[in-house]
């Protein structure tokens, strides 16, 4: 909505401009009239919309002709003053006022007129009979008002309708030549529709009613009012009230009413309610609230959030399977102005046996979303109506801001929920595999995948200790002398090579050695492929003995070519890791050399060779080999 008002009035001399102003700031009619009142402001507060208002007078005598033409381009509504009781007034308002006005503003945004028939005191008959063909010519009039300065007949509700003009304006919703709402307003109402349909019956029963109503206006509306309203419906339309309950058709019927009625604000007020500006598009405001994101942190949806998705989930999923149907992801979307996800969700998230986005991966992409893109995932709770339904000040309310990882390391325990893993590798080193298998897709699986729908992203839930979490992983191209803070910046990195190519490697080791050496994130080796032959790596260490160098666990064998789906015994591991970086084991530990685990071996033996309480010493033994080979 507008933060204030500009009013200008311009009509031919002695029709009474500066006396309507006189008479409304003072409330009675003046003694003298000046050629022209100076501009004035009316406080919000004094005001039926809260809002500013200056008024502006024209006057002939005192300003020239580039004068009124800035004041035009300044104006938020003209009113046309003449006299009831002159007809070269009124004949004047066509002949010269509104091409003038029309030839001074853009052909797309122009300014609303009102006509303002004054000096009705003096003549026993109305204007309107002059006056309605001319507003059925020009769409750019809102109303006409018939009044008298000296009198004070109807002078508040001139200024009132201008301000309306202004604030709610008719010409973004309603086309008055073909009777029925713009098709931007209609696309608008259908969007507030769906949204409030909580059930996605296509029907607004009681209940939902209610709560649309008290959501736009801060009241319910009583038994009998419900029914009037529905009646009114049922008397205009066959389908508009069904099983009890307003369509869509009835819905849209009803705003068609209010605004031929002259009550248009009403549609404006839910309008606003739901987000949306004078040109019936989502403010950016609304869209994109304000949310602090400091560095080191990352961005969750949190539990409220998490029930609102399971509710728009659970609504959309007619044939509940647990999965949503290409054509439900379809409906789903239907309040969004475009498709937000793309054919690679599938291959980014967990589906069925069809290829259908199941539950957990739905809640797993938005999940996802969140992480990378806190603004988009904002932008999406906005089309879905999130802060509308819980009734929150906006969409930033879904989101949690993580606490900086330094400070999960220093207390060695994290509030987090969602853990990024990096997965870099040679070129066909198995990547995409490690990623697909993540979403229980095996070798054959993956083969169908067509090119173009890959995705770089998997993401699931894996459970550790009990507790579910989020492991995401993201397949970082292989270009060695460019990988940025983001390629870098995750909770665990997977370094992966192929074991049937001899030069997989190598690229793993100079990636290691380059960016993650002195790094405090957990490195794992993954040698992928292991149902194929093992060859000998052209590195000049192999993969065990360059993992036991720099104090790595060994590589961990792993493959996709399964007839079940792959093992996610290693992802489970990985989301360990991550959570518990502290725990692996550090430089420190690893400085014990091989002697020296020898030597310890050989002083446990010797006191195993002379203690007769070898039951007390055996599980010594066994724990402290244990902890070396762990290291």
């Amino acid at each position: 909505m507008r933060k204030d008002v500009r009013i200008l009035l311009v009509g031919e001399p002695k029709v009474g401009k500066t006396s309507l102003i006189m008479s409304l700031v003072s409330e009675e009619f003046p003694d003298e009239v000046p050629l022209r009142a100076e501009e004035i402001t009316i406080p919000a507060d004094v005001t039926p919309e809260r809002v500013p208002t200056h008024i502006v007078d024209y006057s002939e005598a005192e300003q020239s002709d580039e004068q009124l033409y800035q004041e035009i381009s300044k104006a938020n509504v003209i009113c046309i003053v003449y006299s009831v009781n002159n007809k070269k007034s009124i004949e004047k308002v066509t002949s010269h006022w509104i091409p003038l006005i029309n030839d001074r503003t853009d052909k797309d945004s122009r300014v609303p007129l009102i006509l303002v028939g004054n000096k009705s005191d003096l003549v026993e008959h109305s204007s309107m009979e002059t006056i309605l063909p001319i507003m059925n010519q020009y769409q750019d009039i809102e109303t006409c008002v018939e009044c008298s300065a000296k009198n004070l007949k109807n002078i508040s509700e001139l200024f009132y309708y201008a301000q309306k003009a202004v604030l709610h304006p008719t010409g973004p919703l309603y086309c008055p030549e073909e009777k029925e709402l713009k098709p931007s307003c209609i696309k608008s109402l259908t969007r507030i529709f769906k949204v409030s349909d909580l059930d996605n019956d296509g029907i607004l029963n009681d209940n939902e009613l209610n709560f649309f109503q008290r959501t736009c206006f801060n009241t319910p509306l009583a038994p009998q009012a419900l029914e009037d309203v529905k009646n009114v419906v049922r008397r205009n339309m066959t389908d508009g009230v069904q099983d009890n309950g307003l369509s869509l058709k009835g819905f849209l019927f009803l705003h068609t009413l209010f605004i031929q009625r002259g009550r248009h604000e009403t549609t404006w007020t839910v309008l606003r309610r739901f987000g949306y500006d004078d040109d019936l598009e989502l403010t950016q405001e609304y869209l994109f609230p304000m949310i602090k994101i400091t560095p080191d942190c990352t961005t969750e949806l949190n539990h409220n959030a998490y029930l609102f998705l399971q509710s728009v989930f659970d609504k959309h999923d007619k044939d509940r399977d647990c999965a949503l149907s290409p054509e439900e992801v379809k409906d789903l979307f239907k309040v969004f102005p475009y498709m937000p996800w793309g054919p690679d969700v599938n291959h980014t998230v967990g589906t069925n046996e069809q290829g259908w986005i199941t539950y957990q991966g739905y809640l797993s992409q938005w999940t996802l979303t969140t992480y990378l893109d806190v603004q988009r995932s904002l932008e999406y709770l906005g089309y879905l109506g999130y802060s509308i339904i819980y009734e929150q000040e906006s969409q930033a309310a879904a989101i949690t801001v993580t606490r900086n990882k330094r400070i999960d390391l220093q207390k060695k325990q994290t509030q987090r929920s969602v853990f990024r893993c990096n997965v870099l590798g040679a070129r066909d080193s198995g990547k995409s595999g490690f990623l697909q298998a993540f979403l229980g897709k095996n070798l054959q699986d993956q083969r169908r995948i067509r090119e173009d729908h890959k995705s770089l992203y998997a993401i699931s839930t894996t459970y550790v200790y009990g507790q579910e979490k989020y492991l995401l992983l993201h397949e970082v191209m292989p270009d060695f002398d460019f990988l940025s803070e983001a390629d870098l910046a995750c909770d665990v990195v997977c370094l992966v090579y192929d074991i049937n190519n001899p030069g997989s490697f190598e690229y793993c080791a100079k990636v290691y050695k380059q960016y993650f050496i002195d790094s405090k994130t957990p490195c794992v080796v993954i040698s992928a492929k292991s149902d194929l032959h093992e060859v000998r790596q052209h590195y000049s260490l192999s993969p065990h003995d360059f993992c036991r160098k720099h104090k790595l666990h060994p590589p961990q064998p792993f493959t996709c070519s399964t007839t079940e789906a792959p093992s996610k015994d290693i992802y489970t591991r990985l989301t360990t890791m991550a959570m518990y970086p502290s725990s692996q084991p550090t430089r420190s530990l690893y400085s014990l050399t091989q002697r020296s685990v020898t030597m310890l071996c050989q002083l446990t033996h010797r006191l195993l060779a002379r203690c007769s309480y070898t039951c007390l010493w055996l599980p010594l033994f066994l724990f402290l080999l244990h902890v070396f080979t762990l290291c």
